[in-house]
């Protein structure tokens, strides 16, 4: 049917388009069913597939594939049919399908430029970064005037690491622009810091120093500016300069490692007594820099090393800072300031029972109580560092007797008790922990985690429903925030206790979490490129390609790989898993068995024939028998291990673990199948 309307219907089409770009669906509807009625135009294609499009919109999916369809039926050469379609697919992650539906557009439509700007989306998202490249082309042919074209095609070039033709386009770009002399404009500004960022990466730093001298007072960004600077100079062997530039960030942020680093660096400082001088400088100018006094006890050694220990020992422990033994972490790499550090704090312990202070030869007199509160704490946490478990669980103990209701002292004794292997214990110390405060969302996870441990499930989801939304159960609240450290762990607890249709929920929730992450990513090219936040955009896409190498997601493979492999060498046990505990099995025979376990397995056949039934006739499921049905063909798939089981290595290469756990894949399983379940996993 052709694709032409009447003027008066063709009014009513640009309605119906406009009310989709609104999110009027009801109205758009309506104005199809004016058009639709009219029996000469009942079976208009480009109508047929607006209203599909809408509908898929309000959720109603089978009836909008079955309207799109039908209008690319009846007009397969319309190029809005065919964007339609791909639009619909691309709504359900169909992205190849999606893919494919607007290269037929373009067939029909060459220079669409709504149809090119979708297809790119779609290009960038999949990665293919050469098909991008050659749609961002056709789109700046078609609007050169429009700065997302340009801006587009040069990140198409700096993705391909074709530096050189990316700066070339940019530069090009730039020459149609016009520089405000009044007030630096942030767009333009980013602009410049990405032509810097595409000058350092192809290894031009010349050209890059030129480029931020020639625009310096266009750049908003001026601790990216000053960054830049600083580095490039450090990297042409301009120490001097850069030495002044780190100075000056020093002044900025004083308690950043890198700043200190780079200024030894500059300084060509070797000797510890030459960074010693460097450090009482900076910490004569920035006495709050927390960086400044830890950093000497890394380099000094000897007597050195002891005087600013217990300079910096004493003043943490007279102020009461919690986390003093997190800043001294780093000293246990050396065993002789390990040894130095234990007899300075059972100097102080012993000194401050006996006459609170921290020396009886002299020092400060009259130290608060508190003082010897946290050299006890401080003392308790290096022996456990150090594996011994009963005397740091001593000095803990005493220090409890002094302060009985410092809620970090319990939490450190439940941290003695699973260091030493004792989880039991850990748990009932830190459940009495969170009793003590239990407003504290901090205590209250760390009970869950040591709950979950001791595979206290009941109790630990009970416990993590005090900080959910009311209203909603636990776990789905969890679910809903992504929590994945407690999906991991809760997960791991099932699989102790053998419910591994649990476990392996748990882990596919974690899963599902690492695939959302990568397709949330998707409404973020189209605004990046039009807000100019280029150089944050191209450390997101980085990240988003490697996402999936973080540690949860390791943890939860590992885990599902484990129960799988499990399931396919013992296929009772996936029965059981699947139907549930027999009762009385351990007195029946085998024929009683297997007579029961037929008759379940009738039973589910039965109830997914009724579930497809009702689906063919399009009878909305009601009530608990209908709900129970669908659970049972959930589970059933979950587990059909030869389908759906997702056995593979994660994206954790220089892990050994993943080698071995591929081994154990390839020779347990058929291989064909491994490769098929590997793709489950292996998303890009």
């Amino acid at each position: 049917m052709s694709s032409k309307l009447p003027q008066k219907e063709s009014g009513i089409f640009k309605k119906i388009v406009r009310c989709y770009e609104c999110k009027q669906y009801k109205n758009g509807l309506k104005f199809a069913k004016q058009i639709l009625s009219n029996h000469k135009f009942s079976e208009h294609g480009e109508t047929l597939a607006m209203k599909g499009l809408i509908l898929n919109c309000m959720g109603r999916k089978e009836e909008a594939y079955e309207h799109v369809r039908r209008g690319l039926k009846n007009d397969i050469k319309s190029h809005v049919c065919w964007h339609v379609y791909g639009l619909v697919q691309r709504s359900d992650k169909k992205y190849e399908e999606a893919t494919k539906c607007y290269r037929n557009a373009l067939k029909w439509d060459k220079e669409n430029v709504q149809i090119l700007k979708d297809l790119s989306l779609l290009q960038i998202q999949m990665r293919d970064l050469e098909g991008f490249r050659d749609t961002r082309y056709q789109l700046l042919k078609s609007r050169p005037a429009q700065r997302g074209s340009w801006i587009g095609y040069a990140l198409s070039y700096h993705l391909l690491e074709d530096y050189e033709m990316a700066l070339k386009v940019m530069a090009e770009y730039r020459k149609t622009q016009t520089i405000s002399t009044q007030q630096p404009d942030y767009e333009f500004s980013e602009m410049i810091l990405y032509e810097v960022q595409l000058m350092q990466e192809a290894g031009r730093t010349e050209n890059a120093l030129c480029h931020l001298n020639e625009f310096y007072m266009q750049i908003c960004d001026l601790l990216a500016l000053n960054e830049a600077r600083a580095e490039i100079f450090f990297e042409k062997g301009m120490l001097r300069e850069s030495e002044k530039l780190y100075r000056i960030l020093v002044r900025r942020n004083s308690n950043c490692y890198h700043y200190f680093n780079r200024l030894e660096q500059c300084l060509g400082l070797e000797t510890s007594e030459e960074k010693l001088k460097l450090y009482e400088e900076l910490r004569a100018e920035h006495p709050y820099s927390k960086v400044a006094r830890v950093l000497p006890l890394m380099v000094a050694t000897d007597d050195v090393f002891t005087s600013y220990l217990e300079s910096y020992l004493q003043s943490e422990l007279h102020k009461g800072v919690p986390s003093l033994f997190i800043a001294i972490k780093g000293l246990y790499k050396d065993p002789q300031k390990v040894r130095c550090l234990e007899s300075v704090l059972n100097g102080y312990r012993d000194s401050l029972r006996s006459c609170q202070c921290f020396s009886p030869s002299g020092g400060r007199a009259g130290e608060p109580p508190s003082t010897y509160l946290w050299t006890l704490f401080l003392l308790s946490q290096h022996h456990n560092q150090l594996g011994c478990h009963s005397l740091a669980l001593e000095l803990i103990n005493e220090a409890i007797d002094h302060t009985p209701t410092d809620v970090l002292l319990y939490m450190h004794k439940a941290k003695i008790y699973k260091c030493a292997g004792d989880f039991q214990e850990a748990s009932v110390w830190m459940e009495e922990t969170r009793s003590m405060d239990t407003a504290d969302r901090f205590v209250n996870c760390k009970c869950v985690k040591y709950q979950l441990r001791v595979n206290d499930v009941d109790m630990a989801i009970t416990n993590a429903g005090m900080f959910t939304r009311e209203g909603l159960p636990p776990l789905q609240t969890m679910d809903m925030m992504q929590c994945m450290w407690f999906q991991t762990e809760l997960g791991m607890a099932y699989h102790r206790l053998g419910r591994l249709g649990e476990a392996l929920q748990k882990f596919h929730e974690v899963d599902k979490h690492f695939s959302d992450m990568i397709e949330d990513q998707f409404d973020f090219h189209n605004y990046c490129m039009r807000k100019m936040t280029l150089r944050a955009y191209i450390s997101v896409l980085k990240l988003e390609d490697t996402v999936r190498s973080h540690r949860f997601y390791f943890i939860a493979a590992k885990n599902a790989i484990e129960i799988y492999l499990h399931l396919h060498a013992n296929p009772a046990a996936a029965k059981a898993s699947l139907n549930g505990p027999i009762e009385g099995e351990d007195e029946m025979s085998a024929a009683e068995r297997k007579k029961i376990q037929r008759k379940q397995r009738k039973a589910q056949l039965k109830a997914q024939a009724k579930a497809q039934e009702d689906k063919k006739e399009n009878r909305p499921h009601g009530g608990g028998k209908q709900e129970e049905e669908k659970k049972v063909e959930e589970k059933e798939s979950k587990f059909n291990a030869k389908d759906l089981l997702a056995v593979s290595q994660p994206h954790s290469t220089s892990d050994t673990r993943t080698h071995t756990f591929t081994y154990k894949c390839t020779s347990h399983t058929h291989t064909r199948v491994c490769h098929r379940q590997r793709s489950l996993w292996m998303r890009p």
